[in-house]
């Protein structure tokens, strides 16, 4: 299955989401609503996507966006799926029961952004102490220790 043909399949599964799908440097683009990202990470996987690369996240003032880099070998083929979680509410789901490489990424990604994914099993700070007030990779994070950077930078 080549990257289009992948394309044609999501579409199918999700129409409502098939002009979310794009193609950017010959690796899909997948965009779903944090409720149906478990689902659709659970159907990739069954169509090859067989690793987990990494996951991320990136705050864009008003939500999160939960980047997650998956590829298949089989098809020599790379998607990013992404979902946006609220800032007022950041939960999403875990996909460690999918790919177990999941786990210490989210909870970096929980520890430095404070984003909660429900069904994690070990859901803790990994970087910073249990007594750190506060997730540093947020645009609204304060610390009096920190330099703030020029605008114009």
């Amino acid at each position: 299955m080549n990257i289009n043909e992948l394309r044609e399949h999501l579409c199918g599964q999700y129409p409502d989401l098939c002009p979310l799908f794009s193609i950017e440097f010959g690796d899909g683009v997948l965009v779903v609503g944090c409720d149906k990202l478990h689902a659709a990470a659970s159907d990739l996987k069954d169509l090859g996507f067989d690793r987990l690369g990494m996951l991320t996240a990136v705050d864009r003032d008003e939500t999160f966006e939960m980047v997650y880099r998956l590829t298949s070998r089989s098809m020599s083929a790379g998607i990013f799926l992404k979902c946006h979680v609220p800032r007022e509410n950041p939960i999403t789901h875990s996909l460690n029961s999918l790919w177990p490489a999941a786990n210490w990424q989210e909870r970096e990604v929980y520890d430095l952004f404070g984003i909660v994914f429900k069904g994690h099993p070990d859901l803790r700070r990994i970087l910073l102490p249990p007594e750190w007030v506060g997730h540093p990779l947020r645009k609204d994070y304060e610390d009096d220790r920190m330099v703030r950077r020029p605008d114009y930078i």
